[in-house]
C-alpha cells in the first residue's frame, strides 16, 4: 500500500469526507462509518458536494488538521492533484488522486488507493496469476490497472488504437495492444470500461477463452453483470466493481487512522447501500 500518515484525531474524533458533485448517491459515508463503528473509534465521515473553491477550502482544512482525510470523486480529481503539494507515485502515474492525506512534514499528499485496490481484489477473489491479463478499455481504471500489475504480462483492448497508444505513454508501463474484441486464450481479463454498468455487456466470445474476470463494472440494483453471472455460473474466479470500490476505500481508511478495517465489513456496507455510485 501506498504510505501516508495516520492523522491523530482531535476531540470529537476523526473527521473525514468525500469530496465531488453529486455525491448524494455515493457508497463511501456507508462503508467508512461502518468500520468506524466496528473499529470503536470515534469520528464521522460525510459526503460534502463542493465546486472547485470548496475543494480549496478543503485542502485548507486538510492542512489545518480540521479535516483528516478525504476521499475525492468525479469531477474533482484532477483539482484534487493540481492542489496536493506532492503526489504519490501510483497518482503520479495513473494520472488519478482519490485519495488526500496529510503527511508528517505537513504536505498535502495525492494519492490513488485504486491501484491498491486492485492488487489486493486479485488476490481475494483468487483471480490467475500467472497468465496474460487483456485490459478492456483505455480511461482512467485501465491506467490505474495497468499500474497495478505492471509486472504482469500485460495487454490492452480498446475501440480506438490512438486511445492505447496515448495510455502507454501516460504510465510508462510496458504492454502489448490486442484487437478490440478479439478473444485471448488462457487470459484473465480485466474489465475497466462501463459495459455491463448501465448496458451493454462484455461479448460473450472474450469470456469463453478466458481463465478469469475482474469486471471493475457494477450495476445500481445488485445484481451481478452479465459478464460477472456469466463467469460464476462456469464457477470461474471473478470479481465485481463493488468488491474494487470497498478495497480502495479500505486502502484510505488505513492511511487516515492506521487501523486496518475487519474483513469484509466496507463490502457488505456498500452492498446493502447500493442505489447510486460509489
Amino acid at each position: 500500500m501506498t504510505g501516508g500518515a495516520a492523522s491523530i484525531p482531535a476531540v470529537g474524533g476523526y473527521r473525514l469526507a468525500v469530496l465531488g458533485d453529486p455525491v448524494e448517491h455515493s457508497l463511501s459515508p456507508a462503508m467508512h462509518n461502518a468500520v468506524l463503528a466496528a473499529l470503536g473509534l470515534e469520528g464521522e465521515y460525510s459526503g460534502r458536494r463542493v465546486d472547485e473553491q470548496g475543494m480549496t477550502q478543503a485542502a485548507s482544512q486538510m492542512r489545518t488538521g480540521e479535516l483528516h482525510g478525504a476521499n475525492i470523486t468525479m469531477p474533482h480529481k484532477g483539482v484534487a492533484a493540481r492542489l496536493a503539494d506532492r503526489l504519490s507515485s501510483d497518482a503520479e502515474r495513473s494520472g488519478s488522486v482519490n485519495t488526500w492525506t496529510l503527511e508528517g512534514d505537513g504536505e498535502l499528499t495525492g494519492h490513488s488507493t485504486d491501484v491498491e485496490g486492485i492488487r489486493r481484489v486479485w488476490v481475494r477473489a483468487g483471480l490467475p496469476e500467472d497468465c496474460p491479463v487483456l485490459v478492456i478499455g483505455a480511461g482512467g481504471a485501465a491506467a490505474a490497472a495497468m499500474v497495478a500489475l505492471e509486472d504482469w504480462d500485460l495487454w490492452c483492448s480498446a475501440r480506438r488504437s490512438e486511445a492505447v497508444a496515448s495510455l502507454a505513454e501516460r504510465v510508462q508501463v510496458s504492454f502489448g495492444s490486442w484487437p478490440w474484441g478479439k478473444p485471448m486464450a488462457g487470459a484473465a481479463i480485466l474489465n475497466a470500461t462501463p459495459l455491463g454498468m448501465r448496458g451493454g455487456e462484455l461479448p460473450v466470445e472474450l469470456l469463453q477463452e478466458s481463465s478469469g474476470l475482474f469486471d471493475m463494472a457494477y450495476r445500481s440494483d445488485r445484481a451481478p453483470t452479465g459478464a460477472v453471472r456469466w463467469m460464476r455460473e462456469r464457477r470461474m474466479p471473478s470479481s465485481d466493481g463493488l468488491a474494487m470500490l470497498a478495497a480502495q476505500a479500505e486502502a484510505s481508511f488505513e492511511m487516515w487512522t492506521g487501523h486496518r478495517p475487519p474483513s469484509g465489513v466496507m463490502e457488505e456496507a456498500a452492498r446493502k447501500g447500493m442505489g447510486g455510485g460509489g
